[in-house]
């Protein structure tokens, strides 16, 4: 349910290293958790963020939540097929779906985040 290749944080976004590139998006969990998205408020590309801040929100028909960076960097991409279609967050979490990419500035904040089985462990956790 929750792909191996990825790392996930306490927020519930994931992220997807690349190179310095990290993709980041939220994970299965909490699109279900928000139910329909209906708007996802980006960034800008060419800021810096540190991990933790928030870089923005997601809407649904239930209710707002931030978005939080668990990684630092540039970000230097935004998802901006999310402004006509911010349903694909629902669709597709881990592909399509994805928020924003960031180049790394500390690669080494990826490895304290959590893998596949320390995220669903968490779930179970907080359920």
């Amino acid at each position: 349910m929750y792909p191996e290749d990825l790392k996930y944080d306490r927020e519930h976004e994931w992220v997807r290293v690349s190179g310095d590139i990290a993709t980041i998006g939220i994970s299965d969990f909490a699109q279900d958790q928000l139910g329909e998205v209906v708007y996802v408020d980006l960034p800008s590309a060419g800021g810096t963020i540190s991990a933790g801040d928030s870089f923005g929100e997601i809407e649904s028909v239930k209710s707002v939540s931030e978005l939080f960076t668990p990684v630092s960097g540039e970000i230097v991409e935004v998802n901006d097929a999310l402004d006509g279609a911010p349903e694909t967050v629902n669709e597709d979490a881990y592909g399509a779906g994805w928020i924003i990419k960031v180049k790394l500035s500390d690669p080494t904040e990826v490895e304290g985040l959590m893998d596949a089985v320390a995220y669903e462990a968490y779930l179970a956790e907080e359920a």
